[in-house]
């Protein structure tokens, strides 16, 4: 399939979403160690969304943005699940679950796109890299 484009704005979807979990769980956060831990990843995730800009203004393509019903759901999703747990725990599972399906995508992307453009498989293993570190930061809070 190999469409470079294509592998770029899965990439900046996957991140999108990430930063809207944050966005959207970091003002139910009381513990101070875990609000850093998330803002931390927030500006990992817009780091790695600056290469995915930049990449795609090389195809002459700009970055797509996350459907709003995604966007709607993702917010409801963490209203619904927070509003009787909100605890380090409860919210620590929520995040290691969206990263988890970041992982899953990212790979896929990879071993359905053996062929890719170099800076794109380093853009994208350093996506999966980051996701899969993320976990592991954030299993200390479950």
């Amino acid at each position: 399939m190999d469409n470079p484009q294509y592998i770029l704005n899965e990439i900046n979807k996957g991140i999108k979403m990430g930063m809207d979990a944050i966005s959207n769980i970091t003002d139910k956060v009381e513990d101070t160690e875990f609000k850093d831990l998330l803002l931390f990843e927030y500006d990992r995730y817009n780091s790695i969304l600056n290469r995915v800009n930049s990449e795609l203004k090389n195809y002459n393509d700009i970055p797509k943005e996350v459907p709003i019903m995604q966007k709607a759901m993702g917010f409801m999703d963490v209203e619904i699940s927070t509003m009787k747990d909100k605890s380090n725990s409860k919210l620590s599972e929520m995040m290691i679950k969206g990263n988890n399906m970041g992982i899953i995508e990212g790979v896929k992307l990879k071993n359905n796109n053996p062929d890719m453009n170099p800076t794109i498989k380093n853009i994208l293993d350093d996506f999966i890299a980051f996701q899969e570190n993320n976990v592991e930061d954030l299993k200390k809070y479950l």
